[in-house]
């Protein structure tokens, strides 16, 4: 178990440095003591499995290998792990869970397995492992990246004021561990409005490494974007536009001159189609998406089922009134027994008077 937790913590930290590759983390053991360590990261190439046994050199025959997901059993930019530790004459191989990839799909296990390699799947640890990777396995598992709602609200579930919107509604602390959640993401989407009213980067502010860069999604229908809006003037081939057919084809025009990416896609109620937006980033292989948005996309969103995850910070205050914007807008739903539905709750806490909220919208079994 202590060594299937050491190459957890070894695939920790490729997060954020992996996509659209899982991250993972591999341990080496022969007698009793660690001979070689490994962890994944996109610019390394080397998988995790390479790296350790690398390390581990000629103590790697007839040792006992620890992983936390399953040797890949295909060519990509790299040859088949499971070959590798045939070849490098392991013994015994210890893994949390299946690869949820169908190149691989037990795959990698059953060529260990041809080979004479014992391997022993310990589920002890599963539920962390596949949190871990939740874009990944959501990916492989649905075909599109997995989308996660995240706001900052006060404890009657408003997001701004009708009035004076200066300042923030949650503490620095919880702004911080936003920019960690984001960094975990590949992508981020908000609207012109949100957009417009606040001027935002919408990048990561992390500070950590990433694989590649951070893809940043405006919602726009007419390209009411400003040219010089800090996304435009930032851009460095990591923004996109996706408006309607409806926009102006001069204001398309002077948008890609400035290195913009613009798609039309029509959508309901003259917006752009944000399931389109999904289908794009799923092209492109990229394994999540997180919505900072207004209350009306916030709504669109939740309405048109692209939600997966919610991820909303509340913060000790109340605004009240008619005016104040709700977190989700729109029509909404016209009965409670219409409401929709969460499960798998969870909650964070960021300070001593702050916490966050997590929950899933459920999905049919597959």
């Amino acid at each position: 178990m202590d060594y299937l937790r050491e190459a957890l913590d070894l695939a920790r930290q490729g997060q954020g440095q992996t996509s659209p590759n899982p991250a993972v983390g591999a341990v080496v053991v022969q007698d009793g003591r660690i001979a070689g360590r490994g962890f994944h990261t996109w610019a390394g190439v080397k998988h995790a499995e390479i790296l350790a046994l690398e390390q581990a050199g000629p103590a790697a025959r007839g040792a006992t290998f620890y992983i936390n997901l399953e040797p890949c059993a295909h060519t990509g930019r790299t040859g088949p792990c499971a070959n590798a530790l045939i070849e490098a004459g392991i013994a015994r191989v210890v893994a949390i869970t299946e690869d949820p990839n169908p190149a691989v799909a037990g795959r990698g296990f059953a060529l260990l397995r041809d080979a004479g390699i014992e391997v022993v799947i310990d589920s002890r640890l599963q539920a962390e492992a596949e949190e871990l990777n939740m874009g990944f396995f959501h990916f492989m598992r649905t075909g599109r990246p997995l989308v996660t709602l995240k706001s900052a609200v006060t404890l009657d579930g408003k997001i701004a004021a009708p009035e004076d919107n200066s300042g923030w509604i949650t503490s620095e602390a919880a702004r911080t561990h936003v920019q960690t959640v984001r960094h975990l993401h590949d992508a981020i989407l908000s609207g012109i409005g949100t957009v417009a009213a606040d001027n935002p980067l919408l990048n990561d502010r992390s500070g950590l490494p990433r694989a590649r860069p951070f893809l940043r999604i405006v919602a726009d229908s007419q390209l009411r974007l400003p040219l010089d809006s800090r996304l435009v003037e930032s851009c460095d081939n990591d923004l996109l536009v996706v408006c309607t057919s409806i926009a102006p084809p001069a204001r398309r025009a002077a948008l890609e001159a400035r290195g913009v990416e613009v798609i039309a896609a029509d959508g309901p109620a003259g917006r752009p189609d944000l399931h389109r937006i999904v289908q794009i980033l799923a092209e492109r292989r990229y394994l999540s998406l997180m919505i900072e948005a207004g209350s009306k996309l916030n709504w669109a969103a939740l309405e048109s089922g692209i939600v997966d995850r919610i991820f909303f910070y509340y913060a000790p205050k109340i605004l009240g009134g008619m005016q104040s914007l709700p977190v989700a807008g729109g029509l909404g739903r016209r009965s409670r027994t219409d409401a929709i539905r969460l499960e798998h709750v969870r909650l964070h806490q960021i300070t001593a008077d702050e916490f966050a909220v997590e929950a899933w919208t459920p999905r049919e079994a597959s």
